[in-house]
């Protein structure tokens, strides 16, 4: 299961794995390219990180949007102090990179749990692929919010091939 720009990585962790892989899940995720590499950030973001970042680092994900964004995705400031404590500092280099994508990573069901909206057209791509979606509305750190019910979601996805 990957989460946000994991969903890039899964193709490579796939390819480097000495075991079979019975399923793939992306959450909220952003998809890797049907093939070639894959731009961790698009121009648009590049444009928006740059300046944020001191000495080549960039201060916690959560720092960089308003408030009025961040807020709504934790359900308590208990949590919210967690997540945030929990957060690397990543280099700006990190999104300026490009993730191979080896041929026939995507040899197993695949799927995707679509939470936030704007994560819809993602979840679209994914569906024209056809893996299976499912969606839990919610905001991009839902899991946190509603765990139980993303749980159901990712069992589900489980038993069905």
């Amino acid at each position: 299961m990957a989460h946000s720009n994991a969903g890039l990585f899964l193709p490579v962790m796939r390819a480097g794995l000495d075991h079979p892989v019975t399923g793939s899940v992306f959450v909220d995720a952003a998809l890797p390219a049907r093939t070639g590499p894959t731009p961790v950030a698009s121009p648009e973001l590049l444009e928006f990180l740059t300046p944020m970042a001191v000495n080549g680092t960039l201060p916690r994900w959560t720092d960089w949007w308003d408030e009025a964004d961040v807020a709504p995705m934790f359900s308590d400031p208990t949590t919210r102090r967690t997540v945030i404590e929990e957060q690397p500092t990543l280099p700006l280099s990190f999104y300026e990179q490009h993730i191979p994508v080896p041929d026939g990573w995507d040899d197993h069901p695949c799927s995707y749990l679509l939470f936030a909206p704007q994560y819809e057209d993602v979840a679209t791509e994914a569906r024209e692929r056809g893996w299976r979606v499912g969606h839990l509305p919610g905001e991009h750190l839902h899991q946190i919010i509603d765990p139980e019910g993303t749980a159901r979601i990712l069992i589900e996805f489980a038993r069905t091939p």
